[in-house]
């Protein structure tokens, strides 16, 4: 992987009000249309004024990290989340803001991952990508590119407005662990069904601040772990003991998601609770997520959900599978005790979850 630096020169005067570093990782929004070959390659940032000349007004310096060979969002790896938080890091006092620009079908997962890494964050990390090329007539990136700037530039008495991981497509500024994608067609690709979004962009950007985290006067910290032996089991009418063993006893597992129905329910058959118990006798951490895109887990409430409780089943609350099986990631990559594990699964550590 190689990454290629170029400063963009928006004729910004001497005293900018913010510099920004743009990292471009790869999918649509980078693509424009070869006439030539009648199909789609990557853009050259050093040329984005052309596409983008609204960039012209902005008072900033810009600086374009491109990577290359571009990643595929559906390519996307743990070490390239661990490579974008080490650059994020190498380039933190340097500047005010960041924007990354993703592929956006692992947009929600890489954003949830980033919000684990970077620890006690007082800069604005935006995701935006776009569902139509840049380089197109009707594409959408321009609009992502030119508010997620602005919004990565916005300070108030000196300190950045959004200082967390965002997602911010098509007029909303999601938090980047809340977030999900729900199109794949139309423009307004993510929602955040149990969070407000953190601002809205219409005539003016309208910022909801009971919204934003409030980090404490900590040093930065980025985290250079993750633990990639997690997996995600979906629950489904008609599962076998099979499918689910297979799960439970991958060889190195040590944390599951299980997407479970409604407010936390299982099946009580006599299988599926004695395989759950032997995972979790033998160290496993199982994580409970809701399959529904709204509501939370609360087990108990139910007698379908009683059990998991009991058996010491972790109650995922809210939390997105997105942000769960990143969750599990960093947990596990901190290579805990294991009642402080569990006590950080259960724990709000970055606006993932409401308690």
């Amino acid at each position: 992987m190689q990454v290629v630096k170029v400063d963009i020169d928006t004729a910004a005067p001497a005293h900018p009000e913010a510099s920004i570093l743009i990292i471009y990782t790869g999918g649509t929004v980078g693509m424009v249309y070869d006439e030539e070959n009648q199909h789609l390659v990557p853009f050259n940032f050093s040329q984005i004024i052309d596409k983008v000349p609204e960039l012209r007004q902005f008072n900033f310096l810009l600086t374009v990290v491109s990577l290359e060979p571009a990643i595929d969002s559906s390519n996307v790896s743990i070490q390239d989340w661990l490579m974008l938080a080490r650059l994020i890091e190498e380039n933190y006092e340097a500047y005010d803001g960041f924007v990354i620009l993703h592929g956006t079908d692992t947009m929600a997962y890489s954003a949830s991952a980033l919000s684990y890494l970077l620890e006690n964050l007082q800069k604005p990390v935006i995701f935006t990508g776009a569902q139509v090329p840049i380089g197109m007539i009707r594409t959408d990136a321009r609009e992502n590119l030119i508010t997620a700037l602005q919004i990565a530039a916005t300070k108030v008495n000196g300190k950045s407005r959004v200082p967390e991981v965002c997602v911010y497509f098509h007029n909303l500024l999601l938090r980047g662990n809340r977030a999900k994608k729900v199109e794949s067609s139309h423009f307004d690709a993510f929602k955040s069904e149990n969070y407000p979004p953190l601002a809205e962009a219409g005539i003016t950007i309208d910022y909801t601040p009971e919204t934003i985290l409030s980090h404490p006067e900590q040093p930065f910290r980025v985290h250079h772990q993750l633990d990639e032996h997690v997996a995600i089991l979906k629950l489904f009418p008609g599962i076998t003991p099979q499918v689910v063993k297979s799960m439970l006893q991958a060889p190195g597992v040590k944390g599951v998601v299980l997407e479970t129905y409604g407010s936390g329910n299982a099946p009580t058959v006599t299988w599926f609770l004695e395989l759950l118990q032997e995972a979790i006798a033998s160290g496993v951490y199982v994580l409970n997520v809701s399959q529904c895109d709204e509501g939370r887990v609360d087990q108990g409430r139910y007698e379908t959900s009683k059990y998991l409780l009991n058996m010491g089943v972790i109650g995922g609350a809210d939390i997105t599978t997105e942000a769960a099986v990143t969750k599990l990631m960093y947990v596990l990559g901190l290579n805990l005790p294991a009642q402080q594990t569990r006590c950080m699964l259960e724990s709000n550590l970055r606006g993932e979850i409401t308690l």
